[in-house]
């Protein structure tokens, strides 16, 4: 299959590329449509389908089979949409009606599973040398969320939740999640979580871009005290992984993980938490930005 097709579905843009894998994943053919969730489940369908017929025009490829990062995860027992927060996807045969619409074959992943394997494939990981067989993609932005690959493929696990790092628990006591429980990684560390946290220790409200400002400039013993609380915290979080995988490479994306103190300060703040006595685990930065998702979409395959 020389031709490699992806989709992101995201909630606000659908993205198709094609990449040609004779070319060392060459753009052939990349576009947007906007995902219009306000106007329902059916009209991202036609969304979906309408990408994916603009770019056979505009190339003359024809597809035979797609790749698809979704907002959400398709149950391997229901065959149903779970987890999303394209809240009207939730209990759709996303992937079957997809298919039935198209005439072609789907392979679907959530979205930080199509970042990780881009990034170990096309990415941070490609020029590692030895390859690594275990690559954990780490998203931290508005939630919290992971990828797991496993010698350059997928793992997704009984239930599509390999990689849901962000639904432990880290603080039993802590803020309400929407996933039914409290004090998850996402409500610790996520961006909303440590803006909160910022206001509630100085009164102020803050964007976590200019906590993280007034931190590297050192004018704001709050800010410096919120991004210390963040990286102890994602020592702690992440080095439950560490300690259940034990992958050699983490790659940090998101907008919280730009945050120069996390890449800097990772291996630190894990080895008080790890089961073992130093941490030779590498963390390193993405390197395709938002290109990611469509990329790992279309490498599903």
């Amino acid at each position: 299959m020389r031709y490699k097709w992806g989709i992101d579905l995201g909630g606000t843009k659908v993205e198709g590329v094609i990449l040609d894998t004779e070319n060392n994943n060459e753009i052939i053919a990349r576009l947007r449509l906007p995902t219009e969730q306000q106007k329902g489940y059916k009209h991202i369908l036609g969304q979906i389908h309408g990408v994916i017929q603009k770019l056979e025009d505009e190339t003359g490829i024809k597809p035979t089979h797609i790749g698809m990062g979704t907002p959400g995860v398709i149950d391997p027992i229901t065959n149903k949409m779970k987890n999303s927060n394209t809240l009207c996807l939730i209990g759709k045969e996303l992937r079957t009606d997809m298919e039935q619409l198209s005439g072609l074959k789907f392979k679907t992943s959530n979205d930080a599973n199509c970042f990780a394997v881009a990034e170990t494939i096309m990415g941070a990981v490609a020029d590692l040398d030895p390859k690594p067989q275990v690559v954990f993609g780490v998203i931290m932005g508005t939630g919290v969320g992971g990828g797991l690959v496993i010698n350059g493929n997928v793992f997704e696990g009984r239930h599509s939740i390999a990689g849901e790092w962000g639904h432990n628990v880290l603080d039993p006591d802590g803020v309400d999640c929407y996933c039914g429980k409290k004090g998850c990684v996402e409500k610790v560390i996520a961006g909303p979580a440590l803006e909160r946290y910022y206001e509630e220790i100085s009164g102020t409200k803050k964007s976590l871009k200019d906590i993280s400002a007034a931190h590297q400039k050192g004018e704001d013993p709050l800010a410096t005290q919120t991004v210390n609380y963040m990286v102890d915290n994602f020592g702690k979080a992440i080095s439950y992984i560490l300690n259940t995988i034990d992958p050699e490479v983490v790659i940090l994306g998101g907008g919280v993980g730009n945050i120069p103190d996390l890449l800097d300060k990772a291996v630190e703040a894990t080895a008080p938490y790890i089961f073992n006595d130093k941490v030779e685990t590498t963390f390193l930065k993405p390197k395709l930005g938002d290109s990611a998702g469509v990329f790992g979409a279309a490498l599903l395959w």
